[in-house]
C-alpha cells in the first residue's frame, strides 16, 4: 500500500474529487461520511479550500460545491472534452444558420464559463470568447441553465451575485424560462447583439451546458429565428442523448 506523504495535501485532493463526481453541492457531514476523515481536518480542509477559490460554500443549506478555481484548472483541457469535441458541429450550423456566434459554456458557480466559440463569416468579434466568464444572471446561456437547478442553488445565485430587480421577478423569469424550454437576451451583454440558449440536460435533468447563438439586432426574420430555435433544441437533445443517455 502506497505510503502517503503529506495526508492534509492528499486529502484535501480527495475532497475535490469527490465534489466533482456528485451532481449536488454537499454538506461537511457528508463528506466526512464518505471519505471516512476527522471532523476537525474535514472543516480546516474546506476552510482552505473555500479561501483558495477551489470550493464554494453556500451558506443557505450549509453544502459545499466545486468553485470557480476549480473550474479555472480544467479550462486547458476545454479544448479536448468529448462534450466540446461533440458539440462542435453543431454549434457551427447554429452559427451559420444564423450569421452569427454559436457558443457552448457552463455554469461555474454564479457565473458561465464559456468553452467554445466558432463564427460565421463575416460575424463580428464579441467578449464572449473561449474561457470568458460572465455573471449567469446578465446572459442568455447563463439563464437558461439557472432555470433547471434546483430553486435553493438558483437562489444562491441570485443572492450573490447583487442583480437588481426582487427575487419574486428572478423565479418568474426562470420559470418561464423552464415552460418555453429557451431563454433570450438583447444587448445586455454587447451593444447591437441579440442572443439565443438553450440547455443542454444530463441524466438527472440538471444543467449540464448550454448552446446558444449571437447575432445582430433585428438580423433574422420570424422565419428564420424559428429555424434557429428549433435547430439549437433538436442539438441539444441529440448531445444530451449521446453523452448523458438523456431523453
Amino acid at each position: 500500500m502506497r505510503k502517503i506523504q503529506v495526508p492534509a495535501a492528499h486529502n484535501a485532493l480527495r475532497i475535490l474529487s469527490l465534489l466533482s463526481t456528485i451532481d449536488v453541492p454537499i454538506s461537511a457531514a457528508r463528506i466526512r461520511s464518505e471519505l471516512d476523515l476527522p471532523r476537525s481536518s474535514t472543516y480546516h480542509l474546506l476552510n482552505e479550500l473555500v479561501e483558495s477559490g477551489f470550493v464554494v460554500h453556500l451558506s443557505e443549506n450549509q453544502t459545499y460545491g466545486l468553485g470557480l478555481a476549480a473550474y479555472a484548472m480544467a479550462s486547458a483541457y476545454t479544448t479536448q472534452q468529448p462534450l466540446v469535441r461533440m458539440s462542435h458541429r453543431y454549434v457551427e450550423q447554429a452559427a451559420n444558420l444564423a450569421g452569427g456566434s454559436g457558443h457552448l459554456s457552463r455554469l461555474a458557480g454564479s457565473e458561465v464559463v464559456y468553452l467554445h466559440e466558432v463564427r460565421s463569416p463575416g460575424a463580428v468579434s464579441l467578449v464572449t470568447e473561449v474561457g470568458v466568464r460572465l455573471q449567469a444572471l446578465r446572459s442568455a446561456s447563463g439563464r437558461v441553465m439557472l432555470a433547471y437547478l434546483p430553486e435553493a442553488e438558483a437562489r444562491a445565485t441570485f443572492a450573490t451575485a447583487g442583480q437588481e430587480g426582487s427575487l419574486r421577478q428572478f423565479r418568474e423569469r426562470l420559470a418561464q424560462v423552464r415552460e418555453r424550454g429557451w431563454e433570450e437576451e438583447t444587448e445586455e451583454i454587447s451593444r447591437g447583439q441579440a442572443s439565443l440558449a438553450v440547455p443542454v440536460l444530463d441524466h438527472l435533468a440538471r444543467p449540464a451546458a448550454s448552446l446558444a447563438v449571437t447575432f445582430g439586432v433585428g438580423r433574422l426574420g420570424d422565419a428564420t429565428r424559428a429555424a434557429v430555435l428549433d435547430h439549437l433544441q433538436s442539438s441539444a437533445r441529440q448531445i444530451a442523448a449521446r453523452m448523458y443517455g438523456s431523453r
